[in-house]
């Protein structure tokens, strides 16, 4: 339930507005004045309906006062430019008198919403900044340098970011550091994981529908992450690509537009190229998306980064299970190091939460690790190791491609499979997608 003031000194409408928002489950107090509304604690409530003209100050000289406190401005039809005058000194938004039920509720839900997300985006955002600290993304290597660099590149911009990357890499974290780096940072991230999403709900989250603002509109003045955006559905994609080029979308329910100030930010973990050449996804809207694209390394190119990520997530979770004094031995940073982390950072923040759990003295070694060995990688040869060094910046389709060619003679599927950290059937795909056909005679 909402806690709503009412600031009017007309007795009617001010009965008539209680009425119908204590018909809608809100709470309402009164006041006739500026004066007599400043005689309560005005943060208490969630909104502000204010006439404009009071006796004595008008109903503008609360927004100071009430701030964070959103205020809605009341005005007759004859006072237009008292109203824009009202939006300038920080009113949330005007209702002309005498209102129209369905706008004043319309008005008051949406002013409401919004509310509630900025509180739990600055609630989130202190949750992440202890949790994941942007300013800190953990990791020196050279894929990770220049994936800092690149943010700090593109975030002070407003151009749509592609993020790509394997499950567990850190995409949404990506997006967070863009978001809180940008001028919108003041403003809301809104995250939408579009594969959880059925196709026939799609339009109505992100689009709006009966009246109720989508995803869209609540990223309004910040960001929009579209999380694997190559599960939306055709009209979806069609849409979007509107919103990229002309800064509009339109309600299920509506055929007018509406202008909106978001930012696109978007991740794939699958290969968005080949979705366009079999038509799965539009091939403009791929474009315009792939302005600047960011490719999140996976954890098994990042071996000197590991005891870094280790001993910061070893932290989060000692912190959040009231454990003290813990630390990994020789040998557990040594098994770390020699495992192919398939689920990537995920993974290895599973991994050490499951660790202090189980830990009953203060040194955590290989065993409450529970690492699998079958799936750690071998040693490679010097020249294998060096040719297939991440400084040397390849992508992950080079990498994959030579580290197949490589060994494919030497190995089993299996064994390629558990190296990579994907399953056969995911190499089978890639060698697919890739050209790289078994060799004959080659190990099964």
């Amino acid at each position: 339930m909402s806690h709503i003031l009412i600031v009017e000194d007309e007795p009617v409408i001010r009965g008539a507005l209680r009425k119908l928002l204590e018909r809608h489950d809100h709470s309402v107090t009164e006041a006739e004045s500026v004066e007599q509304a400043l005689e309560k604690s005005l943060h208490q409530y969630d909104l502000i309906i204010s006439d404009l003209r009071l006796p004595g100050e008008p109903g503008t000289a609360l927004i100071e006062q009430a701030n964070p406190t959103p205020v809605l401005i009341m005005t007759s039809y004859a006072s237009l430019r008292s109203a824009v005058d009202a939006m300038r000194q920080g009113a949330v938004d005007y209702i002309p008198k005498p209102f129209d039920h369905e706008e004043m509720l319309l008005a008051v839900e949406r002013v409401l919403k919004e509310g509630r997300l900025n509180r739990g985006n600055q609630a989130l955002r202190r949750d992440m900044e202890r949790s994941y600290p942007v300013n800190a993304m953990v990791g020196e290597c050279q894929a990770m340098r220049e994936l800092k660099h690149r943010i700090a590149r593109v975030a002070p911009t407003d151009t749509p970011v592609l993020i790509l990357g394997e499950a567990g890499t850190g995409k949404e974290l990506t997006a967070r550091s863009i978001h809180e780096h940008s001028d919108r940072a003041g403003g809301p991230l809104i995250t939408v994981h579009c594969a959880s999403l059925p196709k026939t709900l799609q339009l109505d989250d992100l689009f709006g529908n009966d009246g109720q603002p989508g995803r869209i509109e609540e990223a309004e003045g910040g960001t929009l992450f579209l999380d694997e955006v190559g599960e939306l559905s055709g009209e979806a994609q069609s849409r979007l690509l509107t919103l990229l080029e002309q800064g509009e979308i339109h309600r299920q329910d509506s055929l007018s537009t509406r202008r909106v100030d978001v930012r696109i930010l978007a991740s794939s973990q699958t290969d968005l190229p080949t979705r366009v050449t079999e038509g799965g996804f539009r091939r403009d809207l791929y474009y315009r998306l792939n302005v600047m694209e960011l490719e999140v390394p996976p954890l098994r190119a990042r071996e000197q980064d590991i005891e870094d990520l280790a001993s910061a997530l070893l932290a989060r979770g000692s912190e959040k299970l009231r454990r003290q004094n813990l630390f990994f031995t020789q040998e557990a940073l040594e098994a770390m190091r020699g495992y192919s982390w398939p689920g990537n950072v995920r993974e290895l923040e599973n991994v050490i939460e499951r660790a202090v759990i189980l830990s009953e003295e203060e040194a955590i070694g290989p065993g409450q690790l529970g690492l699998n060995p079958d799936r750690a990688p071998q040693r490679t040869t010097r020249a294998s190791r060096a040719s297939l060094d991440p400084s040397e910046d390849l992508s992950l389709e080079d990498y994959f491609t030579r580290f197949v060619l490589e060994n494919q003679d030497s190995m089993t599927e299996t064994e390629l499979a558990n190296k990579l950290g994907i399953s056969r059937k995911s190499l089978w795909e890639r060698r697919q997608r890739l050209g790289i056909p078994r060799r004959k005679g080659g190990r099964r």
